[in-house]
Order: structure tokens, then C-alpha cells, then sequence
């Protein structure tokens, strides 16, 4: 997928930037592991390491994130999966895979 298709993805990631300054920024289109058609930006992970989450529990760290793509996630993005951290817990360790899509229903 070129980057000029990536619509969502990069307007995610402007979101994140500009708002909270991270020192690390990743953000995976995970939606292939899904079942949506092929280019697909509906299933995100989001791992973002950032000086505005010093001292902020997890929780806060994860609605700050998603205060910030509240219109992505109201007009698209079905999933989104967050690690935030702030730099000193931050190890540049790889992140873990996501599991598997399980269909929707659980099963």
C-alpha cells in the first residue's frame, strides 16, 4: 500500500505527533489480520512513548490516545490497541503481536 493510500494511517499519526511530542511513535495497520477487504485502515495498534504520560496512569494515558483519534474512531477505525508509555519505562523492546481475529463473535 503507497503511502498516498494510507489516508487514515496518516492522519493517526499527524494526530499523535503534534499533539503529544513522542520520542517513539509506531502505528501498525493491523487490519489485514482481520476480515476486511484488502487496504483496509480499520484495526490499528498504536505504540507511543511520550514525557505527557510522566507520572500519568495508565487509564488517562489510554483516553488521552483515544480523546485524540476520537473522530478516526468514530468514522472508521473498529479497533484500536494502545501501548503508551512514559520514557523511562520504555525499554525498545519489540512489542507484543496482536492475537489473532477470532471473527467478531468470540468464538
Amino acid at each position: 500500500m503507497s503511502a498516498s493510500t494510507k489516508c487514515v494511517e496518516n492522519i493517526m499519526r499527524l494526530k499523535l505527533q503534534n499533539r503529544l511530542k513522542p520520542k517513539v511513535l509506531q502505528l501498525l495497520n493491523e487490519s489485514y489480520m482481520h476480515n476486511v477487504p484488502n487496504g483496509s485502515e480499520t484495526h490499528f495498534k498504536v505504540v507511543i512513548v511520550s514525557d505527557e504520560f510522566e507520572g500519568m496512569p495508565l487509564i488517562k494515558r489510554h483516553r488521552l490516545v483515544n480523546e485524540i483519534l476520537a473522530d478516526e474512531l468514530k468514522s472508521g477505525v473498529h479497533a484500536l490497541s494502545i501501548v503508551a508509555k512514559a520514557p523511562e519505562q520504555w525499554k525498545d523492546e519489540p512489542v507484543e503481536s496482536s492475537p489473532n481475529c477470532r471473527g467478531g463473535f468470540g468464538k
